[in-house]
């Protein structure tokens, strides 16, 4: 038999074992999850191919945003490395337990959905948010992101194994299912470990120290602070799930954050009217109210509040004191050593809330502070001595 008919065997017989073994080969995204955190951090999904999911929500930063601008961390650079935003990008650690934007009937407060203003009803429809946004990862529609996924074979293989071998004939349903895989990994524990100082010290594995507890106390108290009228979703003070936020709207008088808007271009007589802006939301009333943020890693998420106007943590603790009549050493912000500025939204004042605790000393702030280091989940705990 010639040799050159013998090699062609060999070679077809290789050919075929190695085409049978990448057929039974793991696929690259065995699950959705897995399928969502390439995605998340793929960088490809932005116009400029610069900006991914994880540039704004850093998975070594508390999921935030650590880039340095000229307001500092106070709002996120976009894609075009010129748009800047008006608003503190929020954490996407623990989000997946906002509850879908709804209205509560039994307090009249809107609750839930996400970003800052709830105009996103769940994760999916925030994850489907940035790529869209021109401010953000700026593409300019659903089918110029496609694209971008039918660029990845991988990614094609896998959004046909789990959302139909259809899933790509209509844009916007590849666009729905790339939004749908996003949300799946944030919902892994990835974003939700429960397993920081104040976690352990409710299994019986930290103990506090004595400031620690005494914030703690102070926390969960009634009578001595309302920080738990807000930031407590479940009623029981040693729940292992607690999130330290009961995801209501408020307008707590936050005062503009004017170095963000002198380079932002939004100027001082911009006005974010926060849940008004929502789509869903009619009501002159709820102007000025953002969902209250969870506290979760709040010690090294910073700065603070919808606008970043304050840098520090002690400073936000400080600002919720101001409205303690009985306390007039609270009127000076600590950071610019002038009184704190009026409130950008004024007249839809969460007053009953704000005036509803005693005046705190300097030593009941700081334990507030030092408790709030505890909700720092393990890994970033390093972050805090930064």
């Amino acid at each position: 038999m010639p040799l050159a008919y013998l090699t062609r065997i060999a070679v077809g017989s290789l050919a075929g074992m190695a085409a049978a073994a990448i057929a039974h080969a793991e696929p690259l995204y065995p699950t959705p999850e897995d399928l969502g955190e390439a995605l998340f951090f793929d960088s490809s999904l932005s116009m400029n191919r610069t900006q991914a999911c994880a540039t704004c929500h850093d998975p070594a930063h508390a999921f935030v945003d650590p880039r340095e601008t000229e307001a500092g961390r106070s709002a996120s650079l976009g894609d075009d490395g010129v748009s800047l935003g008006d608003r503190n990008t929020p954490t996407a650690a623990y989000a997946m337990f906002s509850p879908e934007f709804h209205h509560d009937p039994e307090t009249g407060l809107w609750k839930g959905g996400q970003f800052l203003d709830g105009r996103e009803i769940s994760l999916e429809g925030q994850a489907g948010g940035p790529p869209l946004n021109p401010i953000e990862m700026g593409m300019p529609d659903a089918d110029s992101v496609v694209r971008r996924l039918q660029e990845n074979p991988d990614y094609v293989a896998a959004m046909k194994a789990f959302y139909g071998d259809g899933v790509f004939d209509q844009p916007l349903v590849a666009y729905e299912a790339m939004a749908r895989a996003i949300a799946a990994f944030e919902r892994t524990d990835v974003f939700a470990p429960f397993d920081s100082k104040y976690d352990r010290y409710l299994r019986g594995e930290y103990t506090m120290t004595e400031e620690e507890e005494l914030g703690r106390v102070l926390f969960f108290s009634e009578q001595f602070t309302n920080c738990n009228r807000c930031h407590q979703l479940r009623r029981s003070p040693i729940d292992p799930k607690e999130t330290f936020s009961n995801y209501a709207f408020h307008n707590i008088g936050v005062p503009r954050n004017a170095r963000l808007r002198g380079v932002n271009g939004v100027g001082d007589d911009g006005q974010d009217t926060g849940l008004l802006l929502n789509p869903g939301v009619d009501d002159p009333a709820q102007a000025g109210r953002f969902k209250v943020p969870t506290l979760r890693n709040v010690a090294v998420t910073g700065p603070y509040m919808h606008n970043g106007v304050f840098e520090d943590l002690r400073t936000a603790v400080l600002f919720y004191d101001k409205y303690n009549s009985r306390n007039p050493a609270r009127q000076i912000n600590p950071e610019t050593g002038q009184p704190w500025g009026p409130p950008e939204v004024d007249g839809t004042l969460s007053m009953e809330e704000l005036e509803a605790s005693p005046a705190l000393d300097d030593q009941r702030i700081d334990a507030i502070v030092a408790f709030l280091k505890t909700l720092t989940d393990a890994r970033y705990e390093h972050l805090l001595d930064e």
